[in-house]
């Protein structure tokens, strides 16, 4: 499965991620593919649903061009501002057509504060179905450049 992956992130300082590659899995299987998504991107439908595919979704497999790396950012959690957060249980593996394509749930990173990197089936179909539902109404997820 060849994927045209542009890695900005990973050219940024290393104070911005912390590289990282997914955790395999033992058995994985495909609940969903995004169609319209695969193919706006550039990406055969059939091919996501190889075993090759089915590697990549999954985390057990690594596919050329990608440097995979958990996100470091801040913000405020618990109350207070927190100078040190990052992705716990997402691993980015590089950009596509301008948009991050992650997996989530995909192991443990520098960021877990002691999890497993995991995540149960209902919270990340929630997650998709809420960004679905946002992407019909029109309202956008990921920064957009601006027109120069």
């Amino acid at each position: 499965m060849k994927l045209n992956f542009q890695n900005t992130f990973a050219r940024l300082p290393e104070s911005f991620f912390k590289k990282n590659e997914p955790t395999p899995v033992i058995q994985p299987s495909i609940i969903a593919v995004n169609d319209g998504l695969a193919e706006e991107l550039g990406i055969e439908n059939a091919s996501l649903r190889s075993d090759k595919g089915l590697a990549f979704l999954s985390g057990n497999s690594i596919p050329e061009g990608a440097e995979p790396l958990a996100m470091a950012y801040a913000g405020h959690q618990f109350g207070g501002f927190s100078p040190q957060l990052g992705d716990g249980r997402a691993i980015l593996m590089g950009e596509i057509g301008g948009k991050d394509i992650q997996l989530k749930g995909s192991g443990p990173t520098s960021f877990s504060r002691r999890g497993d990197g995991r995540s149960a089936l209902g919270p990340v179909l929630r997650e998709y179905l809420v960004s679905e539902a946002m992407h019909a109404l029109g309202i956008p997820t990921t920064p957009q450049s601006p027109q120069l």
